[in-house]
């Protein structure tokens, strides 16, 4: 049991790194791109700024909650403290639930990240052609597509080589859930306050256009879809992943008490470190091959 495991675990790891050290190279070849627009940096610059202020706002809020969740997790589960089990299994699994917290914040911080990377540079790119926009804007987001699968499977790894304990998955999830509820509710009501305000204002009171620049509040509507949809979604992605690894884990585990056979539960980490390979190659294979071709037959490629 031990040798497959750590073989499962060897490769699992080498899909992780080569995922990480590819999106780290799409990172920077996003941020290598030209950005010599003054007019787009002055307002990706608002848009970076505003975003930045409320993800501390929104996660120091958040931070409070899950010390006081983990707290509370500490107290009673996986059974409460004063039934004389001792302590460890209480404070590992508060443990879980704080570092799935964390990880899901870490997902959102990337997503508005690599975001602010790409926006500018997407626009720019565009008045070049679709050609390029859509490269800088595919591999912007490829960026954060690698790094919430493969920091979901570090931590769903992690749990099983420093606790040993599948149990403990339950509160990685349950941080990982927590924390993506709030910031992706969080963002939506700011990005759609955000939107109808922009909306009354413009449209419908003065008669503008929608997304006009002479509207300041479609600076608030951007800034809304940055940490609404890159950011919450960022968070949400990471905790749908989590809960899939972790949902099948649980079933092999009930598998495993049957038959004694590791593979059933080590299987759905097998299958997410294949995935993530599989996904360095289709995203290199998206190029648009020229300029009136559809991009979603790139797209189509890649898969």
């Amino acid at each position: 049991m031990q040798a497959s495991a750590g073989i499962v675990y060897t490769l699992v790891t080498l899909a992780i790194v080569l995922a990480i050290v590819y999106a780290v190279y799409l990172a920077v070849w996003v941020k290598q791109q030209k950005n010599e627009n003054k007019t787009i940096e002055r307002i990706a610059g608002l848009i970076r700024s505003g975003a930045n202020t409320f993800m501390r706002k929104e996660y120091a809020i958040l931070a409070i909650f899950a010390l006081v969740v983990g707290g509370l997790i500490f107290l009673f589960l996986p059974e409460p403290i004063w039934h004389g089990h001792g302590i460890t299994p209480n404070l590992n699994m508060m443990l879980c639930y704080l570092a799935g917290a964390i990880f899901s914040a870490i997902a959102g911080k990337i997503g508005i990240f690599v975001a602010s990377l790409a926006n500018a540079r997407c626009a720019e790119a565009a008045t070049h052609g679709i050609k390029p926009a859509f490269l800088v804007g595919f591999r912007g987001g490829a960026v954060m597509g690698l790094i919430v699968v493969a920091s979901c499977l570090l931590g769903v790894m992690g749990v099983m080589l420093l606790v040993g304990d599948p149990s403990m998955l339950l509160g990685f999830s349950f941080g990982a859930s927590s924390l993506a509820l709030f910031a992706k509710a969080g963002g939506g009501i700011f990005t759609k306050t955000a939107d109808v305000s922009a909306d009354l204002a413009g449209k419908v009171e003065l008669g503008i256009p929608e997304d006009d620049p002479r509207n300041p509040a479609v600076i608030a509507d951007l800034v809304g879809d940055n940490v609404g949809d890159c950011a919450g979604r960022g968070a949400d992605l990471f905790e749908s992943t989590a809960a899939e690894n972790i949902g099948a884990m649980i079933l092999g585990i009930a598998i495993f008490a049957a038959t004694g056979n590791p593979g059933w539960f080590m299987f759905p980490l097998v299958v997410r470190g294949f995935g993530l390979l599989a996904g360095l190659v289709g995203i290199m294979a998206v190029r648009m091959r020229n300029e009136d071709e559809n991009p979603m037959k790139a797209i189509n490629r890649g898969y």
